[in-house]
């Protein structure tokens, strides 16, 4: 196994293939297992790099609470790619993960050529923000108290379902995963980077102002995240949304062929250069005719 040190935190990594670098952030509820599907199709081209993020064994699971939080997770990122030399790289990344691919965006821009941003914004959408952060916290605090994740309950949420009913050997071993979670890396991580982190409305201008060619992904019975994907598709003028029909939370898992397929077919854009800005002009609502102020 590889490691990185960030800050005194073990973090593993696992590269797998050769071309442009291609780095892999997992959910709340995943770890560097998740991205199997996608490793095994994208690193006939690509020098794929799958992470686990700090509290997810084999990395460091910390046992001061103060060593997490998503501007950690965003540093951990970095840390990764410094430590493999690579100057810029294609991130994909679901849910908490896609939460950090825009954070790189934003702030280090020079290191993302093109982003996948699947399943994010949970928790970010303004009026149910504050309902999000309360259950987030009772969650942290009973995944603390019970030494471990509920995982068969987590497995079952109204976003995550939707995976048994398509595979339910693939959902099985979602939630023996889940279940091999230690409780002190995923309540803190419930409770430092899931409740804790802006709401992605507090970057309005940043994410207007981001350049890196961007795909947005989210599954269109994924309620938590529906409304905020439209808002971001609305607020980066270099995004694309794709909503996925028949699906939740767990898009790379539910269908890795197209999840796997659109991605590739937004990297090949991009590379490219033919995913192009969107035309202020389409945000006018006219059906007709050009918005020409006449």
């Amino acid at each position: 196994m590889a490691f990185v040190d960030a800050d005194g935190v073990k973090l593993f990594f696992e590269e797998t293939g050769t071309g442009h670098p291609l780095m892999f952030l997992h959910e709340f509820g995943g770890d560097a297992r998740t991205w199997e599907g996608q490793v095994r199709y994208f690193s006939r081209r690509y020098r794929c790099i799958v992470t686990a993020a700090r509290g997810y064994p084999p990395s460091d699971v910390p046992d001061d609470e103060n060593a997490y939080g998503w501007e950690r997770n965003i540093a951990d990122a970095v840390a990764v790619l410094d430590h493999l030399g690579i100057d810029k790289a294609h991130v994909v990344g679901l849910s908490m993960g896609a939460y950090i691919g825009l954070m790189l965006a934003m702030r280090h821009s020079e290191r993302v050529s093109a982003l996948v941003a699947a399943s994010g914004g949970s928790g970010a959408h303004p009026p149910t923000r504050d309902a999000f952060i309360e259950e987030t916290l009772w969650a942290s605090e009973r995944t603390l108290k019970e030494g471990g994740v509920p995982a068969d309950e987590m497995a079952r949420g109204p976003n995550r379902i939707q995976l048994k009913y398509k595979d339910s050997r693939g959902w099985a071993e979602f939630r023996d995963h889940l279940a091999e979670h230690p409780g002190k890396g995923s309540g803190y991580t419930l409770k430092r980077v899931q409740a804790l982190r802006p709401g992605l409305h507090d970057f309005e201008a940043e994410l207007a102002a981001v350049e890196t060619p961007t795909l947005l992904m989210v599954g269109d019975e994924d309620e938590g995240c529906l409304d905020i994907n439209l808002w971001l598709k609305r607020t980066m003028p270099m995004a694309g949304l794709s909503v996925v029909p028949k699906s939740g939370h767990l898009l790379n898992l539910e269908n890795p062929a197209g999840f796997n397929d659109v991605s590739a077919e937004f990297f090949v854009a991009a590379e490219k250069r033919q995913w192009r800005k969107r035309d202020a002009a389409t945000m006018s609502g006219r059906m007709y005719a050009p918005d020409d102020g006449a």
